[in-house]
């Protein structure tokens, strides 16, 4: 452990004795790192041991006396100075031998010793810092406000009232503030520091940021320290970059920081940026990074993000030759596995221009008696796509291997080149058809990959299955019947998000699509679908409402003639799903309202409500939470507990289980109940639903037909019977 670490776990302690016999052993050094010395100075600043320390810091004296560097020197004085409370003699005397140094022909050095308090040598926090704040204090100057005020720009100065005026960045009007409140507040800032440029031309800093993007994001680093990407949005987005054009540019700009040899850019989305102290070449980097790794799979990703990267580094024959040197050794390594031996081969292929390894891939590509376990392990996208080329290539049973590989893959360029391989093959072709049917009626199974057909599909992707109208609408109704299941698990939050996204964004553009030429029969079952959407606030349902009566002016007529009549309608229900019904409302009005009410309030935390979506996103959920608690209340009023009584086998109705018989002699069962005990796993239908309704009335030997398919009624039961 180094120094500051250790002095960091002593100050976090805030146990000052041993701190300070820490302190005692760091000044026996000999030599002196600045850097370090600096940053121990400005921790100790900030914690709790900084008075302690005051009363000490005369011992810091021998260590400073060795700095050479005039500049290196006044630097740690000048933390020094801000840290020592004692205001003795012969720090006063070591300030203004230094002052006299630093500003040797000032006219008015007696006057700011006076008003920094050298002049008496009684009192003079922060003597050096103060000096060079007064020395600084000229009309058209910029400072910054240290206690939220922002960046500021002196106006006009007056020494007989000891008084400054300013504008600030983030307050209206002029201030006007005391040399007393200054020295408390005030830091002042170089004409070319990032803040002071922001602040005095942004025009012309927003003309260099898209010419030189890293240029500005290296000033900004070195000005302000290390920074986060969202850090580094907050400093530049609206300020300098238009908001409108600020993800294009970020894009550009990331790319080129990522290749800029005095910014470390960070492995994580929370890590910063840091600007280093001298360029480091990527070569050297590289060889850093690579000989550090003792894990394989860390080796070969971090070998590849370089070449990727930075592939102007194999024209270098030594660095080249010591890249494949340690690839090589890879394939002596104890425990490899088969995706790592195989990724190994496609590395040397691919980028060290080896193409008998390529072969050696495909011969254990040929052999596997798993072809896809082993793709599913290669970490490196480009090789798992080269590792199913291979397979496209050798084996018969590619598609098989293809569709499994579709099912399981999350990375939408790998599904793009899976989707394209199946859609070029005839045979392959009616194998994915089959899949995506029952994808289709099951969008539970893999919601992941029916979200992204769904994207497909809404776009019209050419020589894709069911890209038609009619796949539109399946997959549209699929759409729905999978958010209303997704919505009651909390994991799959951020996914309901994206589909609700998707669906309202352009004003809904993605539904004006979908129903318009479509039948009236088809738009009444998407409102009936998006109805059962808790996702969709009451405005959501008017907006999709309209929309519909757009299409189906004569929904519009239906409604009001069936609204009274709808309101009145028993709601059937077993007693489980009454008691399910009954915990789902104490729920909703003892738990989530009230963790919603705290999302709000969290929210509304963050800053501008205009611009905030996590608040407006909690808005929303208010809505929804209050709408559903609303309406089942409702509901319940009206619900009666279904018994063995009301049932009746005569003919279909609510309670029976039927049993159907299909143009193709297969026979199901589905049990008829109220909307609260619907069940797509167990077959259990509402008797509200469009299906349930196109039987209900028929008795046994009844045919009847829903959406082209015919159906026979075999037997009605009651579900009470054993």
């Amino acid at each position: 452990m180094g120094y500051l670490e250790e002095f960091q776990t002593q100050i976090q302690n805030r146990d000052f004795n041993k701190f300070f016999q820490l302190w005692e052993e760091y000044c026996t050094c000999d030599v002196v790192d600045v850097d370090e010395l600096i940053s121990l100075l400005q921790m100790i600043k900030k914690s709790d041991l900084a008075k302690s320390f005051g009363e000490h810091v005369e011992t810091a004296l021998p260590t400073w006396e060795k700095i050479s560097d005039f500049n290196e020197s006044y630097e740690v004085l000048k933390l020094l100075a801000d840290l020592q409370t004692t205001d003795s003699s012969l720090l006063a005397g070591i300030f203004i031998d230094f002052l006299k140094k630093k500003y040797p022909d000032d006219p008015l050095f007696e006057e700011r010793l006076r008003l920094i308090g050298l002049r008496k040598k009684e009192k003079f926090p922060s003597a050096l810092s103060n000096y060079d704040l007064l020395a600084h204090m000229q009309k058209g100057k910029f400072v910054f406000h240290t206690s939220g005020w922002g960046t500021g720009e002196i106006v006009a100065i007056s020494p007989v009232r000891e008084q400054i005026q300013l504008e600030f960045e983030w307050i209206s009007g002029r201030k006007d503030l005391s040399f007393a409140n200054a020295f408390k507040t005030l830091i002042p800032l170089p004409d070319a520091h990032f803040l002071a440029r922001r602040f005095s031309n942004p025009d012309l800093l927003e003309k260099e940021a898209k010419e030189n993007p890293v240029a500005i994001i290296q000033l900004l680093l070195r000005d302000t320290g290390p920074k986060t990407a969202s850090e580094i949005k907050d400093e530049l987005c609206e300020l300098v970059i238009p908001e409108s054009d600020w993800n294009k540019w970020w894009q550009t700009a990331r790319a080129k920081v990522k290749k800029d040899t005095m910014i470390a850019s960070p492995e994580g989305i929370k890590e910063p940026f840091r600007l280093r102290k001298t360029a480091v070449k990527h070569e050297d980097r590289m060889h850093k990074a690579i000989h550090s790794q003792t894990n394989t799979a860390d080796l070969l990703q971090t070998s590849y993000q370089f070449v990727r990267d930075f592939p102007n580094m194999l024209r270098d024959k030594d660095v080249k030759k010591s890249l494949q040197d340690k690839i090589l050794g890879i394939l002596t390594a104890e425990g490899l596995t088969v995706e790592q031996e195989i990724q190994v081969h496609l590395f040397l292929e691919s980028f060290l221009s080896l193409p008998e390894h390529g072969k050696l891939a495909l011969a254990m590509i040929i052999k596997a008696e798993s072809p896809i376990e082993i793709v599913q392990k290669i970490d490196i996208t480009p090789f798992k796509k080269r590792a199913l080329g291979l397979i496209r290539e050798s084996r018969d049973d590619w598609s098989q291997i293809f569709l499994e590989a579709l099912e399981r893959a999350d990375q939408a360029s790998l599904r793009e080149y899976l989707l394209k391989e199946l859609c070029a093959d005839e045979a392959a072709q009616k194998l994915l058809i089959k899949k995506i049917d029952h994808l289709l009626h099951h969008p539970e199974t893999n919601p992941d990959l029916f979200v992204w057909y769904f994207q497909k599909v809404v776009k019209k992707s050419d020589n894709i299955p069911f890209n038609t109208k009619e796949g539109q609408g399946r997959f549209l109704d699929g759409f729905l019947v999978l958010m209303s299941k997704l919505e009651n698990n909390s994991q799959n939050r951020d996914l309901v998000r994206k589909m609700y996204n998707m669906i309202s964004e352009k004003r809904y553009a993605v539904i004006r699509s979908l129903i318009e030429g479509m039948d009236r029969e088809f738009v009444k079952e998407f409102l009936l679908l998006a109805s059962k959407c808790q996702t969709f606030t009451e405005h959501d349902l008017k907006i999709l409402a309209s929309l519909a009566f757009v299409v189906h002016p004569s929904l519009n007529q239906a409604k009001g003639s069936k609204a009274h009549a709808s309101h009145e309608q028993t709601i059937w229900t077993t007693e489980k799903g009454y008691l399910e019904t009954q915990e789902r409302i104490r729920q909703l009005g003892t738990t989530e309202v009230v963790e919603n009410a705290r999302e709000i309030e969290a929210a509304r935390s963050l800053g501008d409500l205009r611009e905030n979506s996590e608040y407006k996103f909690a808005l929303e959920k208010r809505s929804r939470l209050q709408g559903e608690l609303k309406e089942l209340s409702e509901q319940l009023n009206r619900a009666r507990i279904i018994t063995k009584d009301d049932i009746y086998t005569n003919e279909v109705g609510v309670g029976n289980i039927v049993e159907l018989q299909d143009a193709q002699d297969n026979l199901v069962s589905y049990t008829i109940l109220g909307p609260w005990d619907a069940d797509a796993e167990t077959n259990t239908l509402s008797f509200q639903s469009k299906f349930a309704e196109a039987m209900l009335g028929k008795k046994v030997g009844d045919k009847f037909e829903f959406r082209n398919q015919h159906f026979t009624i075999k037997s009605i039961k009651n579900i009470f019977q054993s």
